[in-house]
């Protein structure tokens, strides 16, 4: 019984997410959750104690369905720490990332919420910043190179050119895109 919950759960913080996607986080209400999950009028509101709690829950989620698979990580760790290492890293994360548009733009709704939810923001901001550190480790472990410091500011180049690509995607053709990134990496990775 208690898998099957858990499954419902899940299901309901996915169809909050793509709720986020389409309707932003105005329009996230219980009664737009079970439609978008097609459950029973009521469901969602007996799984999350109040909305903060489902906008909480769906932000975590996203972040769990944009981790790399273990074989993309494996395959990662064992490529040759090279600057063309990196920059197939950071189109493969554009990638990934741009493959989840709902959850993507289900973020940025919940991180726009969270400048009205000191809560939200709190939890948010942690896992931001957990993800930074995770990054950064990451990279450090690697071997691959540049600094801390490169890590970030690629974080945050990438993040708008995402942004960019998911909601106004005529902006920039997909070759464009390819020769940023492998422009952002030349120049902000130092040998």
């Amino acid at each position: 019984m208690v898998r099957r919950n858990d499954e419902r759960r899940a299901a309901l913080v996915d169809a909050a997410i793509e709720v986020l996607a389409k309707e932003g986080a105005r329009g996230l209400t219980f009664r737009a959750v079970d439609a978008e999950a097609g459950v029973p009028v009521g469901t969602a509101s007996n799984y999350f104690a109040n909305r903060d709690d489902l906008l909480t829950q769906a932000g975590a989620r996203v972040y769990e369905r944009l981790q790399p698979d273990d074989a993309t990580v494996a395959r990662q760790r064992s490529a040759e720490p090279t600057r063309e290492t990196y920059a197939a890293l950071m189109r493969e994360l554009v990638a990934r990332i741009s493959a989840f548009r709902t959850g993507y733009l289900a973020l940025l709704e919940l991180r726009l919420e969270a400048t009205r939810r000191p809560d939200l923001r709190a939890v948010l901001t942690e896992r931001v910043r957990a993800d930074v550190a995770a990054n950064v480790s990451y990279h450090q472990d690697s071997g691959l190179p540049g600094d801390a410091t490169a890590v970030k500011l690629l974080y945050l180049a990438f993040n708008w050119l995402i942004v960019e690509q998911l909601t106004l995607p005529e902006v920039f053709t997909e070759a464009e895109r390819e020769r940023l990134v492998e422009a952002a990496v030349d120049r902000i990775v130092a040998l």
